[in-house]
């Protein structure tokens, strides 16, 4: 069975981090726990306790926890309310949908003085008659019962009719509990049924298997596996569909049942796909012959270029962008390169012959693409161009023109004849006549200036 454990625990109390010790709240719900234990030890301080949709039997190991104000075990298997005398701050308690049918134990609860909401709904106890009234009046410090709040008129009235309703409740727990019985003995008769039946199956399969002789099983293996595996197949569909289809009371043990059965199924499954990974052929890089393959199995999208000018040989590999560069393993051989993304290899034949020792690897960091440039190992010698010396002078003062017009030039301005105006002489003065505050300025007549070659044209 599962239970809690340490790892479970720190994992879960990352918001603290992975303290455990001062942990206020924490949530294990739907972790397939059977049993509830270790948690009054390691966590002390708890506050808020989330155990809802597990598989958990019985309320234990959480009396200890003092300052625990909120406990969720809705949807497990608990039948009985018991060992929360010590939760001294206890405030809500959710106990939906479980199986419990002993509503006299909410007897416990009333050491609870700070219990103000209680869930009970989905469990057997709430179709008994006078379920609610019985609540209500045992439990005096409550305010809210499945969702409703206790009105003072109803607890008076449910303090009244108490004894009646105590008596009533009595006896229908007891047809409960002798149903219960018969239940649990039904289900551990169909649990030994499913071992036999489990059990001769595979006393019937190592029967048939010693009946086969060595010759058969080497002429016949692939076709046999192929028909075993056929055979299963149909014999799990057919498994499934009976279990499923099959009436089943809603118990604790048929929920467990349940539970079990769909773990093993999907065991199963990952114990098929493990084998199937095992069984799987290596992909063939290289042939007996010796012969190198292309191979994409990443299928990723590439380029071969052949840079001529720097007699180089370029791969560019559409790698993933955010894959991370340590899951990269580039290989470059004279012939070919090899890189394995994620385990997959990726081999490309190159055209030519290159130079391992000088080749180089680089990841773009916008695009994340591996590119490999591989040196080829024969070396090209390219001619420099010759000028030609028939080249005419006016050919040669273009292109020297040419070249000066590519040097930037500046303008330089010799200071011995630039000078700066003198802002005081902008304005010249003139002389001031008369005084008193209103200074005149003689009025000046304009005389006329003769020209030898002027003209006087009436006309104009």
């Amino acid at each position: 069975f599962l239970s809690v454990t340490e790892e479970l625990v720190r994992r879960r109390a990352e918001h603290n981090n992975c303290e455990i010790f001062s942990l206020e709240e924490i949530s294990l719900h739907q972790h397939e726990i059977e049993k509830l234990e270790y948690l009054d030890k390691w966590c002390r301080d708890l506050k808020i306790l989330y155990l809802q949709n597990n598989l958990i039997p019985k309320i234990e190991n959480v009396g200890k926890l003092k300052k625990l104000e909120y406990l969720n075990v809705a949807l497990n298997n608990i039948e009985r309310i018991e060992n929360l005398e010590g939760c001294e701050e206890l405030k809500k308690l959710d106990l939906t949908a479980n199986f419990i049918g002993e509503l006299s134990s909410i007897e416990a609860l009333k050491y609870n003085i700070h219990l103000k909401e209680l869930f009970l709904v989905g469990n057997p106890c709430t179709e008994f008659e006078g379920y609610r009234q019985f609540v209500v009046a045992t439990l005096h410090q409550l305010k809210c019962l499945d969702s409703k709040e206790i009105e003072r008129s109803e607890r008076i009235q449910a303090l009244q009719n108490y004894p009646e309703v105590k008596q009533k409740i009595r006896e229908q727990e007891q047809a409960y509990l002798l149903k219960r019985a018969r239940e649990k003995e039904e289900a551990q008769r169909r649990m030994q049924e499913r071992k036999d039946k489990k059990q001769k199956q595979m006393e019937s399969k190592l029967g048939f298997d010693s009946s086969d002789s060595l010759q058969n099983k080497e002429n016949h293996q692939a076709e046999g596996d192929r028909e075993q595996e056929t055979w299963r197949t149909v014999e799990d569909d057919e498994e499934d569909r009976r279990f499923w289809e099959e009436p089943t009371p809603y118990t604790p043990e048929s929920r467990l049942e349940t539970h079990r059965y769909i773990e093993e199924k999907r065991r199963a499954k990952d114990n098929i796909r493990e084998s199937k990974k095992r069984e799987k052929p290596l992909q063939t890089l290289v042939t007996a012959e010796g012969k190198v393959l292309n191979v994409n199995v990443p299928k990723l999208h590439f380029s071969l270029k052949d840079d001529e000018e720097n007699n180089q040989i370029i791969l560019d590999l559409a790698v993933y962008r955010h894959l991370d560069t340590s899951l990269l393993d580039v290989d470059v051989q004279p012939t070919y390169i090899r890189v394995l993304v994620k385990g997959k290899p990726f081999q490309l034949v190159l055209p030519e012959e290159v130079k391992p020792d000088s080749s180089s690897a680089k990841r773009s960091q916008t695009t994340g693409h591996l590119v490999v440039s591989m040196p080829k190992a024969k070396e090209i010698i390219l001619a420099k161009q010759k000028v030609s010396t028939s080249i005419k002078d006016s050919d040669c003062n273009i292109l020297q023109k040419n070249a000066r017009s590519v040097q930037v030039e500046k303008l330089e301005v010799d200071p011995s004849k630039y000078s700066f105006p003198d802002v005081t002489k902008i304005i010249q003065k003139k002389e001031q006549i008369g005084q008193g505050p209103i200074r005149l300025q003689p009025e000046t007549t304009e005389t006329k200036k003769s020209y030898v070659d002027f003209e006087n044209n009436e006309d104009v």
